[in-house]
């Protein structure tokens, strides 16, 4: 019989046979962390890009009548020490750890390439770069955030600039230590035997291959951010006071544990949930990007 006159391969039933999976369902079930760190992450991102369609009050809005109320069908959080409402303080609080989380990372990951690749393949430029890595990161991140801060003015810019500042490091020490191996890779040293620019081998032999690990650590470095901002928050040290975040709505919760929990705990709730969704989508990248992995799928 003829490969054409070959009977065409049968459909598995369902007497015991194993059910034909498309591949696209077959890589979602190898990497569920990824699936569902990417849907938390979009809800959270939804809740808080939506704060002025989602809140359901002013979040500046001061009811003195209203004060520390146990979540109700009118206020779904329940209200804090001022009156005014927990869920819409929340939603709109989001935005900050958003803009801080996403900021952090792009501007970490963009310094630290770009010192890491120069200390990698310049090497009279590794010495120095590296000692002022190595002086970054022997002061506790949130400490050196917490000096950045104390000689600046609080505003969202410098509470961005104070994180970003102690990230640069850890990151620049992942692209160093690629760029170290790639270095010695035979297509580097032949792109460099034939005179090919160093800028141009970047480019084309290395930034291809550190994407993957990169994306990896801007998410690590994109929760560390979100935490880091909700620490100075509630340490006073992060963005002013009166703008909700969930640091701030935290430290103003603090002195009312005893009679009103709820003032704490789904801000609480909302950055765990936010700090979760982002480890997952990392941890998923990792084992999605990774190249023995893939050929298993």
């Amino acid at each position: 019989m003829s490969e054409i006159d070959a009977p065409a391969p049968t459909v598995p039933d369902a007497h015991g046979d194993t059910p034909f999976v498309p591949p696209r369902w077959r890589w979602a079930r190898k990497h569920p962390t990824l699936i569902i760190g990417a849907l938390l992450l979009i809800l959270m991102a939804a809740l808080s890009i939506g704060a002025p369609w989602v809140a359901t009050h002013d979040p500046q809005d001061i009811d003195p009548l209203m004060r520390m109320q146990p979540p109700s069908g009118e206020h779904w959080f329940g209200t804090d020490a001022l009156g005014r409402d927990v869920f819409s303080r929340a939603v709109w609080g989001g935005q900050v750890s958003m803009i801080v989380g996403a900021t952090v990372a792009v501007l970490a990951t963009f310094f630290g390439v770009v010192l890491g690749l120069v200390s990698g393949f310049v090497r009279w430029a590794d010495g120095p770069i590296m000692r002022v890595m190595d002086g970054l990161m022997a002061i506790p991140g949130i400490l050196l955030a917490i000096a950045l801060m104390a000689v600046t003015r609080a505003s969202l810019t410098t509470v961005i600039v104070a994180i970003t500042v102690p990230e640069i490091p850890r990151v620049v020490r992942l692209v160093r230590s690629l760029a170290l191996t790639l270095r010695e890779q035979l297509y580097v040293e032949a792109a460099h035997a034939v005179g090919t620019r160093l800028p141009m081998i970047l480019r084309r032999h290395v930034l291809p291959n550190i994407v993957a690990p990169l994306v990896v650590q801007a998410t690590f470095v994109a929760a560390a951010a979100v935490l880091t901002e909700a620490a100075l928050s509630f340490l006073g040290v992060g963005v002013p006071s009166q703008t909700p975040s969930w640091g701030n709505m935290m430290a103003e919760g603090r002195n009312f544990v005893a009679v009103a929990f709820h003032i704490i705990l789904y801000p609480g709730l909302l950055l765990a949930a936010t700090v979760l969704a982002i480890n997952l989508l990392g941890d998923g990248l990792r084992d999605a990007l990774d190249p023995r992995l893939a050929r298993q799928l």
